[in-house]
């Protein structure tokens, strides 16, 4: 009988966890797991890019997240009262419960966002479908009452889960040394288990991927926190238990030995998840178009409308090249896309916004030159069409557009008010700590001097050719560090 981790954190997990998704993969490959989970503090953030790797490795793909629950309403937000907030861990079994679990964490960063993003039973019940739901860790609403000797508000809490969630509530019990707190409340979660008969389900709220990194783990959470190692009673630690590892079914198994279905309901669980999430197709939003015409000969029409622009130029060549972008935009299904990005750039140079003259290869199309989307004729500098769109491409082309910073906003409320709210979306990029920080950074952690940490920072070599400075290779190419 194997094992499946459904309670794990990766770096997506904000200086919290210190997994790789790669190696969560590769350890779940070694173990001989079937499936393994991502379930990340109050986002998402990885969940695509999890999917996508495991389903190539032949890994079930589990997405959930460690929701924060608020004790009360998401919306009540008093100072010293609503700072502190519950654990929920919730998976997806299918493509209804991945659509929820986006509308869960959009709603808690909205409308819950107090210190943390929180949601509540209110909208746990009105996105409730598709959706498993583990008690949470000793954070949970339930095991917090239960530590707290609320056994019979504990019981109500459960029962309110129960009624939501049937048979896909279970109650997440979790071992590790040193915590009689834990031990505790594990015999309470036990005897609520067998007066409700709701299953248990094991975890170990992975956040590190061997047991040796329990150090390394500190290390974050002391950057996180602004506190160094040396200092006791800090407000978050990990290493009087350092437990959080990715553990091997045998290991979870000797940890359960006594509850064999808490393992065995893993596997269950991992059953239940089957998230198909459709990708390679392009879904825009629809474009209107006057007297219901397609969107492909108003495309042409509008071309045609504005090649005044080109009036100039050899109108043979200007035809020629025309009728070629046209082909290959309309056979390959991307009108839609230039009516739309056409509309909003044309609509933001009326309101007086300023609009960069274009970006990367688009430049090279004399149709969004026509359009407006660009403001470089391609003819002028010989660009060719062929490096933004070819019959041949696979992937489909992107229109990079700079709107100036003090009015992008009203460009995004002209196209959601336009397109629909549920069609316009920000993407957030992330960056990663590069030598010299991470070195300052961990130094301070461990409680060194500034100026020793500075020191160290400044014998890491910049990187050259746009490739950052790893520390592997700055050992490597640095005499001083050497």
């Amino acid at each position: 009988m194997s094992f499946v981790h459904l309670h794990l954190h990766t770096g997506y997990s904000l200086l919290d966890g210190l997994n790789r998704i790669d190696d969560v993969i590769s350890k779940a490959i070694e173990y001989k797991m079937p499936a393994v989970a991502i379930t990340d503090h109050g986002s998402l953030y990885g969940a695509f890019k999890f999917y996508v790797k495991a389903k190539e490795a032949g890994i079930k793909p589990i997405i959930g997240v460690e929701a924060y629950k608020a004790k009360n309403s998401r919306l009540d937000k008093q100072n010293g009262v609503d700072r502190d907030q519950y654990h929920l861990t919730l998976l997806a079994k299918n493509l209804a419960g991945y659509k929820n679990l986006l509308k869960l964490i959009t709603a808690a960063n909205l409308e819950g966002f107090y210190y943390k993003p929180r949601i509540d039973f209110e909208i746990l019940e009105k996105y409730s479908e598709g959706l498993i739901v583990l008690s949470g860790c000793l954070n949970g609403e339930i095991s917090s009452l239960l530590s707290q000797s609320q056994d019979k508000e504990a019981e109500k809490i459960l029962e309110k889960y129960i009624e939501i969630f049937k048979d896909d509530f279970y109650l997440e019990i979790q071992r590790h040394p040193k915590s009689q707190e834990l031990d505790d409340v594990n015999l309470k979660l036990i005897k609520l288990s067998r007066k409700y008969g709701v299953a248990l389900v094991a975890t170990n709220d992975v956040h590190y991927l061997n047991a040796e990194d329990a150090y390394a783990q500190e290390i974050l959470l002391c950057i996180q926190t602004q506190r160094t190692i040396l200092e006791k009673n800090r407000t978050m630690t990990m290493v009087d238990i350092p437990d959080y590892y990715f553990k091997s079914p045998a290991e979870m198994k000797g940890l359960f030995i006594d509850l064999p279905e808490a393992i065995e309901n893993t596997l269950k669980i991992a059953e239940k998840c089957n998230l198909e999430i459709p990708m390679g197709k392009w879904i825009l939003p629809e474009f209107e178009t006057p007297k219901g015409e397609t969107v492909e000969n108003y495309l042409r029409s509008l071309v045609t409308e504005r090649i005044s622009r080109v009036a100039l130029y050899d109108q043979e060549v200007v035809n020629k090249r025309v009728e070629y972008e046209l082909k290959i935009i309309t056979t390959k299904g991307y009108a839609t896309y230039f009516l739309i990005v056409s509309d909003f750039v044309n609509w933001a140079k009326h309101q007086n916004i300023a609009v960069g003259p274009g970006r990367g290869s688009v430049a090279g199309s004399l149709v969004a030159y026509i359009l407006g989307i660009t403001d470089i004729n391609p003819i002028d500098y010989n660009l060719p069409f062929e490096r933004f769109l070819n019959p041949e491409r696979p992937t489909p082309p992107d229109i990079d557009i700079d709107f100036a910073d003090t009015r992008r906003d009203e460009v995004l409320h002209y196209v959601t008010k336009k397109y629909g709210e549920d069609k316009v979306a920000q993407i957030i990029t992330f960056g990663s700590m590069e030598a010299r920080l991470a070195v300052r950074d961990v130094t301070r952690a461990l409680g060194l001097s500034y100026s020793y940490g500075d020191r160290l920072a400044k014998m890491i070599p910049f990187g050259k050719q746009g490739f950052s400075m790893t520390i592997s290779a700055a050992l490597e190419e640095s005499a001083q560090l050497k």
